[in-house]
């Protein structure tokens, strides 16, 4: 069933079904090898996200583009969980975007910027790496790897209920995921299966001229996978070939389920990961939509740098 929308309010419709895409389009190479206990990272990661808008005719809009800039700040540190490797991950992101589409003929223009829902994730090794000190790990050779992950996206992002463009979503976001990787001499293979089950949001574009009550908009969960074939080149720098699929997501109002919103899409890209010195590293990426029937059909490319070290600062009095 289509939802009708006030002509006027049609312009900024945009990036409601954009926005959220984004967590679903991750390219992780890697995500569950593992690292020394009390390893540490900090990672500044600029990602610049450019193309088109799909709708499937869900909303009367055309030529529907969108540039996002999104800088983000992580934090990455490494546990003893019950004799397990485990990891933990905070991560803030900033999103500055600029949005055009057609609405009735008309050419409209959006921009917005503001902080993102930031996330946590707690990753930990089920089958292959015992939880090691520095000179453990030294001597330890990858195999296989089985893990889990739970990526917890928070309501902390930019979000006004009498709009409908924001930054945040107003609402929790939980990814339950299982990883594999397996290595063979210089080469490993990553895949991930995981799930997005997202609450509702109490006050989806609310208390306004068009709507003075209150809307309550649901999603439905969306499935993905993802896998990465990567080459060590030499000693933490190595390539990787990536790619996804990720399909659900129907989304309703009032109960009004849109059946258009269904999502089915994929995304391929490469990654390169290069070390600067003993504590510094690079890391680009590039991908692109290999099929994307509803949502954003980005082009993104990334550059992230990372300082780690093991254990706490000392301090001498």
């Amino acid at each position: 069933m289509h939802i009708r929308w006030p002509r006027h309010v049609l312009a900024l419709a945009i990036p409601f079904w954009v926005i959220p895409t984004l967590n679903a389009q991750d390219l992780a190479p890697r995500a569950y090898v593992i690292t020394p206990v009390s390893s540490n990272a900090v990672i500044l990661t600029y990602s610049h996200f450019n193309g088109s808008l799909l709708f499937d005719g869900a909303v009367p809009i055309s030529g529907a583009t969108a540039r996002i800039q999104l800088p983000v700040f992580s934090y990455y540190h490494t546990l003893n969980f019950f004799g397990r490797t485990s990891n933990l991950t905070v991560a803030v992101p900033y999103g500055v975007g600029d949005f055009n589409g057609t609405v009735a003929q008309v050419p409209r223009y959006v921009y917005r910027s503001g902080l993102l829902d930031s996330f946590v994730r707690f990753s930990v090794n089920l089958k292959g790496g015992p939880a090691m000190n520095l000179q453990q790990f030294s001597r330890w050779k990858q195999k296989m790897l089985l893990g889990a992950s739970l990526k917890i996206v928070m309501p902390t992002g930019q979000y006004d209920s009498t709009r409908l463009l924001n930054w945040g979503n107003n609402r929790w976001a939980l990814k339950p995921e299982f990883g594999y990787s397996q290595c063979w001499g210089h080469w490993v293979l990553d895949a991930y299966v995981a799930a997005w089950f997202f609450t509702a949001n109490p006050e989806f574009f609310s208390h306004n001229q068009y709507f003075p009550g209150l809307q309550v908009q649901t999603e439905q969960p969306v499935g993905a996978f993802e896998g990465h074939l990567s080459y060590d080149i030499k000693p933490r720098f190595w390539v990787s070939l990536d790619g996804n699929f990720w399909f659900g997501g129907k989304t309703s109002l009032n109960g009004v389920q849109n059946q258009l919103t269904e999502q089915k899409s994929s995304r391929v890209g490469a990654t390169a990961s290069v070390p600067l010195t003993r504590h510094q590293a690079l890391k680009f990426s590039y991908s692109n939509g290999a099929y994307i029937s509803y949502g954003g059909n980005y082009q993104n490319i990334s550059l992230a740098w990372q300082y780690s070290w093991v254990g706490w600062p000392k301090f001498h009095p």
